[in-house]
């Protein structure tokens, strides 16, 4: 009888390990089935990483939150025409309110991804109708309007009412409180995404809650918000928040924002 190779010996050798990698493979898999349910569970764990820490006192901003407007000083805030003071009017119960004529104000730090939450109050006098009745924006990167508007028991086209992206995308519903009652706004807001040559790669997407209620359900922002034509698409970097002045003196408080980053 031929002697087998060297050759043949390392063959036998490779088709004997691997018989006895599946057998191992086989074992572990039934071995599962003597597990208890707490190891099994164990299996599926994941440790690392760990979120930080956000304290979240009710009826306060959460710790890592920047605070925009707590009643007493707009060092936070500047004209949106000219970069100067903001020429807004702080009231007596801490109110931040629009001075008509003075123009729009924003923020003098720059945002991408946020949570936003700000509350806001139409004028207890109605005067007008439509559009023409406690109308303000909270425009998000100087661009994308999230309409302000007294839009209760008021006519007015569904995708430029209260909480809609103007223009744009109609809200689930009209969550809207009376004349001279402070409403809410939560905000949700992912910024577009743009490639090295300016390209839109990713279309930016909001979520709304207006009083609690979800009007805007992560739908996606066209471009920017315009009165007349259609929406236009920018590249641009993390820009201002802004907050309109339409003529009509409507009101701002506690207004705080955190940055959107990831683990």
């Amino acid at each position: 009888m031929k002697k087998p190779t060297q050759y043949m010996r390392f063959s036998a050798l490779l088709v004997a390990s691997s018989c006895m990698a599946l057998a191992v493979a086989a074992h572990a898999t039934k071995s599962d089935a003597d597990l208890e349910p707490w190891q099994l569970a164990e299996k599926s764990e994941v440790w690392e990483p760990v979120p930080p820490v956000v304290a979240a006192p009710p009826g306060e901003a959460p710790s890592d939150a920047i605070v925009l407007f707590d009643g007493t000083d707009l060092s936070a805030w500047e004209s949106a025409n000219d970069g100067g003071e903001a020429k807004w009017a702080i009231e007596a119960d801490g109110a931040l309110t629009v001075v008509p004529g003075a123009g729009g104000i924003r923020t003098k730090q720059a945002f991408c991804d946020v949570q936003l939450h700000v509350e806001w109050r139409s004028p207890s006098e109605v005067k007008g109708e439509g559009q023409g009745r406690g109308n303000s924006g909270v425009f998000l990167q100087e661009r994308y309007e999230i309409q302000v508007l007294d839009s209760y028991e008021n006519e007015t086209y569904p995708n430029g009412q209260a909480a809609s992206v103007y223009k744009q995308t109609i809200p689930l519903a009209n969550a809207s409180r009376a004349p001279g009652v402070w409403q809410s706004y939560d905000i949700i807001y992912m910024a577009p995404r743009f490639d090295d040559a300016g390209e839109l790669e990713q279309h930016g997407t909001v979520t709304v809650l207006h009083n609690g209620v979800l009007v805007q359900n992560h739908v996606k922002i066209e471009g920017t918000t315009e009165w007349i034509g259609p929406p236009q698409i920018h590249a641009h970097d993390c820009a201002p928040l802004y907050l309109q002045d339409h003529g009509d003196k409507v009101s701002f408080r506690n207004i705080w924002i955190r940055e959107i980053k990831e683990l």
